[in-house]
């Protein structure tokens, strides 16, 4: 699940769906470094559906466990259909994730071709 590259940003906690179905969520993780879209991946303990990551209410589970560690802004989307797996959400933060993904050691490797100009 996670190697040297990985952020854990949150550990397990359990997520319910619209059809009222409860999923352990074994942790919300980020790569340490990225150009400014931050993909955010949500590992489950069991296999999911694959329509899950454009569930609203699961999703809500998502951003209120994120917000309750305390990032403060707009909900994420999912990220491209090809990356999602039978035990793991690809979310798509917005840019408003950045400073709280900064404050867990993130690095925005775009910022260092700001400086070099």
């Amino acid at each position: 699940m996670t190697n040297d590259t990985d952020i854990q940003l949150s550990g397990p906690f359990k997520a319910t769906d619209s059809s009222g179905a409860n999923h352990e969520v074994k942790a919300i993780r980020i790569f340490d470094e990225g150009y400014g879209i931050i993909d955010v991946y949500v590992d489950f303990s069991g296999p999911i559906e694959n329509s899950l990551c454009k569930d609203k209410i699961l999703l809500g589970h998502i951003m209120a466990k994120l917000r309750s560690l305390g990032y403060v802004g707009p909900d994420f989307g999912h990220s491209d259909l090809g990356l999602q797996e039978r035990k793991l959400i690809v979310l798509e933060a917005p840019e408003e994730f950045c400073a709280f993904a900064k404050k867990h050691g993130w690095t925005n490797l775009a910022e260092e071709f700001d400086e070099e100009e």
